[in-house]
């Protein structure tokens, strides 16, 4: 899943950034609605972290403009207001999801995940070709039986040719959507990851190279 954190206050926006990086997803992290913008305007994100009072741009006009956009993001506001007015209010914009301040973070990752399922095609809750499966909500995967011990990277990279459903991803497609901008085009992480999830899953081979296109999983 990609995300973008809109937050203004620094300290809370690396945080998040860190936490939902751990949660297995690629993350861009900006401070103001300029910037905010000037990502939309180049990426496609899942997800769109939007805190509401923001310099600049401010966060109402951001929603607006991915609304009148027709951007497939989905806007979870995140903002100190916490009266029922301001939270029907930000709903009102287009938000598609609202979170006062202070929040626990379990519940952040959780809307967000309930955000990404509705942004995205819609997908069974286990993901499986063969003897290979994953269970995206409990971040398990298993090969006949056995469960995988993968990294993040490596959890994201498999759920992501699995939902793809056999079609052949490149690497660039990766980087973008499993990665996040700090990512250098030119980096061999794709090519190392990969390497890595193939000795993890075994034998037959399940990830087959497309020379020159890309990488598919299933078939032969």
């Amino acid at each position: 899943m990609r995300v973008l954190v809109v937050e203004d206050f620094e300290v809370l926006a690396a945080a998040i950034g860190t936490g939902l990086r751990r949660e297995g997803m690629a993350v861009d992290v900006v401070l103001d609605g300029n910037d905010a913008l000037g990502h939309l305007a180049v990426t496609s994100y899942d997800v769109v972290v939007l805190d509401r009072d923001l310099p600049g741009v401010h966060g109402d006009e951001v929603c607006r403009r991915i609304v009148a956009e027709r951007s497939q993001s989905r806007v979870l506001m995140l903002t100190a207001a916490s009266t029922v007015r301001e939270r029907v209010d930000g709903l009102g914009l287009g938000a598609d999801d609202y979170l006062p301040k202070p929040f626990d973070f379990s519940e952040l990752v959780a809307r967000i995940r309930a955000l990404g399922r509705r942004s995205a095609a819609p997908l069974p809750p286990t993901l499986e070709n063969g003897d290979l499966t994953l269970d995206p909500s409990r971040r398990v995967a298993f090969r006949a039986g056995r469960r995988l011990e993968l990294s993040r990277k490596e959890f994201a990279v498999l759920e992501y040719l699995l939902a793809s459903g056999g079609r052949v991803v490149s690497a660039e497609e990766l980087l973008e959507r499993v990665w996040d901008e700090a990512a250098n085009p030119f980096t061999t992480a794709v090519k190392t990851t990969m390497r890595r999830l193939r000795a993890k899953l075994g034998e037959p081979p399940v990830i087959h190279t497309e020379r020159g296109v890309g990488y598919r999983i299933g078939g032969v």
